[in-house]
Order: C-alpha cells, then sequence, then structure tokens
C-alpha cells in the first residue's frame, strides 16, 4: 500500500486558499492545491494527491520534501536550479578565464572559444553552450570595447604619444 499523505502543514486551509487566488503561475497552484488536499485530509493515499493535482509521485514528494526543509515561501518561488557543466570542467574554466581576460590573445568571437575549447581539450562543445558560459560566467558580450587592439605594439604606442 502506498504512503500515507499526511503531512504537519503549518497553515491554514484559509490561508492556503488565499494564497491560491493571489497566484498566476499553473505550478504554484498545483503546489497550493496539493497541500490543501493534504491538510483537509481528502486522499488516502499521496498517489491520489499527485493524481489529483496531475503530477507524478517524485514531484509530489519532491514537493513535501522543500514544504518540510525551506517552508511555503520557498515552495512558491519558481528558481531555476544550478547545474554543473557537464562538458566545462574546472580545468576548462580556468583556462577560459585565462584566455578571455589576456589582453595580448583574446577570443576574436565564441566560434573562436568552440575551437580553442575542441582543439586545446579535445572536447566538442556546442556554440551556443560555450556562448551562454562565457556570458554568464565572464559577462563577455560579441562587441565589446577594449582599451587597445590585441595585436598593437606597445612601442608604437609610446613612440605616438610622444610626438608633438
Amino acid at each position: 500500500m502506498g504512503k500515507k499523505a499526511h503531512l504537519e502543514i503549518k497553515e491554514s486551509v484559509l490561508e492556503l486558499k488565499n494564497k491560491l487566488k493571489n497566484k498566476k503561475s499553473l505550478k504554484a497552484e498545483k503546489r497550493i492545491k496539493s497541500l490543501i488536499a493534504i491538510k483537509e485530509e481528502k486522499f488516502n493515499t499521496r498517489q491520489e494527491v499527485a493524481d489529483y493535482v496531475l503530477v507524478s509521485l517524485r514531484t509530489l514528494e519532491r514537493w513535501i520534501d522543500t514544504y518540510k526543509a525551506e517552508g511555503l515561501e520557498s515552495l512558491l518561488t519558481n528558481k531555476p536550479k544550478p547545474k554543473q557543466s557537464k562538458f566545462i570542467t574546472p580545468i576548462i574554466h580556468e583556462e577560459l578565464s585565462r584566455r578571455v581576460n589576456d589582453p595580448h590573445n583574446p577570443f576574436l568571437g565564441y566560434y573562436d572559444a568552440k575551437e580553442w575549447v575542441k582543439n586545446e581539450f579535445g572536447v566538442e562543445v556546442q556554440y551556443n553552450l560555450i556562448r551562454r558560459y562565457l556570458i554568464n560566467h565572464f559577462k563577455t558580450k560579441l562587441k565589446s570595447p577594449r582599451k587597445s587592439h590585441y595585436k598593437k605594439d606597445p612601442e608604437a604606442e609610446n613612440a605616438f604619444l610622444k610626438t608633438p
């Protein structure tokens, strides 16, 4: 037989129903409806509650675990889960950081970064993944002003500044 749908819910049914009226996202509505169903003891098992709100049993279990650990507000926030990249290891991240911040040998674009990772580490990374990774971690842009051109000769710059 399935696990009983009993759970100690701190909020009253009236509070939950008021929160339900104010929510606009379907995910939050389903989560509140499941809490109301458990609080009112409408169903005998958690599987019946999951069927009622049209989610899998595992999803309902995750919601309950989140509610127990962090409370209602955390359950209702729709925050993305950060995932570690499977392709970009900490070593590749370090080297990308070094190369992105190098004024003498920068990437000429995201395609150049993609090819560099492939040649240096033998890892085939999709263009969109490397683009998103560089933007999120290093705040890169395709067109960004630089202090000076990466091919510029420092002696030529000094000579130019010294001429009257």
